[in-house]
This record gives structure tokens, C-alpha cells and sequence, in this order.
């Protein structure tokens, strides 16, 4: 009786992982799938990553008046929602003068294709190449997830500035913190390891986080800030949760930009 019990059980937690297993990327990745509609002063632009994925984003330049400093801001977003949501944050860093790339990647925002590590590095690299061509330094804006995607393609593609907003220190100790019971690191495929690879970007580098934020602890960003070879602006935002308004727009995070705009611009 015993060992049938014990069997069940193992058979049950089996059954478990294999589901963890085979749905992971729907605990991970929540796009909005929905193609969103025109934003005011965006242009609307197709990059195509190296698979053959073509992937839109929107394209914002400086309004008229306001002196163009020929600076670019690559914006890897992060796990939720698209490329609408980040419309505020286009808007103060064109106010600045910047030029800004609001990418969605695969999956996100009308464009084909799932989500997956490889496919946001894919299409990170297609956005860069894009922003490239403009001629003009390029600092990376990665918003949690997003800071990941943007560390890996800093590796790749040194920026001019790479600025990480709420950034965990690889996937497996965020997700670990809210599935305390699955053995996350050994189920996940995609892994994320940003401060394994922060060490190598010698661009200047800001790092900014909330007091408050219960979806990536602050003690993972700060650790991250930690392991930065060029870390020149760290703001911590006491109180702010992971999906407060000051995290997309609030004026630390458009300062940090701002630092790492002039950094660029020398």
C-alpha cells in the first residue's frame, strides 16, 4: 500500500514537471498581442531578424523646436503588454531631444512568431542594425525582461550607454522567487544570465529599480548594479513597485537616460 502511494505520488510530480516543462514559456512571456493602433508622432517601421521574422516597431524623432542631439534609445521592453504602453516614455526622451526605437518582439503587438530567448536576441539585432544605419550613437533601454535582452545584445553590439531598468540577475533567481516549490532552475529553457554578462560591457552604464517591487526583487537589481563594469548612475526609487508610472516615466529614470545621452553625445 505504501508503495503504491509513494508511486502515485511520484507519478503525480512527474506529471507536474512535465507540465511546467512543456507550458514555461506561457509563465514567462504575457504579450498583447493586439496590433495596437497609430501613435501620434511615431512612424511605423518593419525590421526583419536573422530567422526571416519580420517584427514592427515605431520609430519617434524630436518634435519640431526641440534641437535633435543625434542620440538614439533602443527600447527592449519588458515580459507584458506592447509597444503602446511605452508611448510616455517616447515622449519625455524625445522632449530631450532623443531619437527613440520602441521595438515589439515576436508574438507582441500584431507581430507573428512566440516569444522565446533566441527570438528577442533575433529581434534585438534586427532593431539595432535598423538604428545603425542612422549613424548616431545608440544607447540600449532595457526594461526588466527587456534589461536582459538588452545586456546579451550590449555583448554583441556594444552601445554608447546601456541603461537597465528593474533587471534581475538571470531568469531562474527571479522565477525561483515565485515558484518556490518547482525546481525553476533546472525546468527553464531560456535563462537570461545578466550579471554573469554585465561584467563584459565596458559601456557606460545606469541601473535603476524600485524600493518596492515584488515581481524582481530589488535585492536581484541591486546585485546586478554590483557586477557592472562601468556602472556611472544608479538610482533607486524608494517605494516605487515594478509597475508603478515612475518606472516608465518618472523623472529618475528620464535622468538616468539623460546621463547616459551625454555620455553618448562626447
Amino acid at each position: 500500500m505504501v508503495v503504491r502511494w509513494a508511486l502515485a505520488v511520484l507519478v503525480a510530480l512527474i506529471l507536474i514537471l512535465l507540465v511546467a516543462w512543456a507550458g514555461q514559456r506561457r509563465l514567462i512571456y504575457f504579450p498583447d498581442r493586439a496590433t495596437p493602433p497609430a501613435a501620434a508622432g511615431a512612424r511605423e517601421i518593419t525590421v526583419t531578424a536573422a530567422d526571416g521574422l519580420r517584427v514592427g516597431a515605431w520609430l519617434f524623432t524630436p518634435p519640431a523646436g526641440t534641437p535633435d542631439r543625434r542620440v538614439c534609445v533602443l527600447v527592449l521592453p519588458g515580459n507584458a503588454g506592447n509597444r503602446a504602453g511605452r508611448v510616455p516614455l517616447a515622449t519625455a526622451l524625445t522632449s530631450l531631444g532623443l531619437t527613440v526605437l520602441l521595438l515589439d518582439y515576436r508574438g507582441y503587438g500584431g507581430n507573428p512568431g512566440s516569444p522565446s530567448e533566441a527570438g528577442l536576441a533575433a529581434d534585438a539585432d534586427a532593431a539595432h542594425a535598423h538604428l545603425a544605419e542612422l549613424g548616431h550613437p545608440i544607447v540600449y533601454y532595457g526594461e526588466s525582461l527587456g534589461a536582459a535582452v538588452a545586456t546579451a545584445l550590449a555583448v554583441r553590439h556594444p552601445p554608447a550607454g546601456l541603461l537597465l531598468r528593474s533587471p534581475f540577475t538571470d531568469l531562474p533567481a527571479a522565477g525561483g522567487t515565485h515558484y518556490p516549490y518547482l525546481p525553476v532552475g533546472l525546468l527553464l529553457r531560456d535563462r537570461f544570465p545578466v550579471r554573469s554578462l554585465i561584467s563584459r560591457v565596458t559601456a557606460p552604464t545606469a541601473v535603476v529599480y524600485g524600493t518596492a517591487d515584488q515581481v524582481v526583487p530589488p535585492t536581484l537589481s541591486r546585485s546586478v548594479a554590483d557586477a557592472a563594469a562601468n556602472l556611472v548612475h544608479l538610482a533607486v526609487v524608494d517605494g516605487a513597485d515594478h509597475n508603478d508610472r515612475i518606472l516608465l516615466d518618472g523623472p529618475q529614470l528620464i535622468a538616468a537616460v539623460a546621463v547616459l545621452a551625454d555620455e553618448a553625445g562626447r
